[in-house]
């Protein structure tokens, strides 16, 4: 399929969905308490950001699929997001959905055909059958996780017609776009913002419990050299520092640092660079 029969069929499906009835009949129908919660604030923010979304098999689980056509490509931007909110008042969260739309800001930013992959058990799919809080908490990076956002991924790009892959992964989400990335020979770009690719330097650092059952990141191979990456981190930032995303297995060239940002703040300023600078490199290769 070309990249603009793809639109047309994005289009067209699009218009028979209505995404607050998907979503909310994928959160309420699990669970009741989950169309008051955080994944339906956040299905409601892309909305307003004139967002679809579909629900894509993985491998045991499900997930949530926020995607906006934009000009014909055939490389498609993939947007991971956090870890959101595994824990609340010292319990696992009912819900661990991004409570910040942050992510779903920067898509917006971007020109290029892009889709916001959820991780398994977020976006009101926490009490499907499949999913346990441990899903959330301390396998939040575990191979399970991993490969059903690999195998969802895999059939957005088989419906799209896609045949090259840029990462863009936030916080803990840079961490499992490094883990990702290698699994796709179709990736030819990885960007991370404020990412822990070290998850056992930053459970140390914040006296926080290893995630026994996760990957860590530092622990892989460094990515082949076809793949091109920046990892940015604020300067200001406390809960990624510098020394954490230096961490990873990743060139120290590729570490940008820009002294006045902090974990949340101000990425959207500096979102219209990056990306021109990932398109610019790919029109180079």
């Amino acid at each position: 399929m070309t990249p603009e029969a793809y639109g047309r069929t994005v289009a067209s499906r699009w218009r028979r969905t209505s995404l607050s009835l998907l979503l909310a009949a994928a959160a309420c129908s699990f669970a009741a308490a989950a169309c008051g919660s955080p994944a339906r604030q956040f299905s409601q923010s892309a909305v307003a950001l004139g967002m679809r979304a579909q629900i894509v098999p993985g491998t045991a689980f499900q997930h949530v699929v926020f995607e906006q056509a934009r000009r014909p490509s055939r490389t498609l931007h993939v947007y991971l997001d956090g870890d959101g909110t595994p824990w609340l008042a010292g319990r696992p969260a009912t819900d661990p959905t991004p409570r910040n739309p942050l992510l779903l800001r920067l898509m917006t930013l971007d020109p290029n055909p892009s889709v916001y992959l959820g991780r398994p058990c977020y976006h009101g799919l926490s009490e499907t059958p499949s999913c346990s809080s441990a899903l959330w908490t301390r396998e939040r990076y575990s191979e399970a996780v991993v490969s059903s956002m690999a195998a969802a991924l895999r059939r957005v790009l088989e419906a799209g017609g896609f045949n090259r892959l840029a990462w863009f992964g936030y916080s803990g989400g840079g961490a499992i776009a490094v883990l990702l990335a290698p699994r796709f020979a179709e990736t030819t770009d990885l960007i991370t913002i404020a990412a822990n690719l070290d998850i056992d330097a930053w459970t140390d650092l914040h006296d926080y419990p290893r995630l026994a059952g996760s990957l860590n990141p530092a622990q892989q191979p460094p990515l082949p050299a076809r793949i091109r990456q920046r990892h940015y981190v604020g300067g200001q930032d406390r809960v990624v520092p510098e020394h954490v995303v230096a961490r990873g297995p990743i060139d120290p060239n590729t570490l940008v640092v820009i002294p006045s940002y902090d974990h949340t703040c101000c990425w959207e300023t500096t979102w219209p660079a990056v990306l021109a600078e990932v398109d610019q490199a790919r029109s180079g290769r």
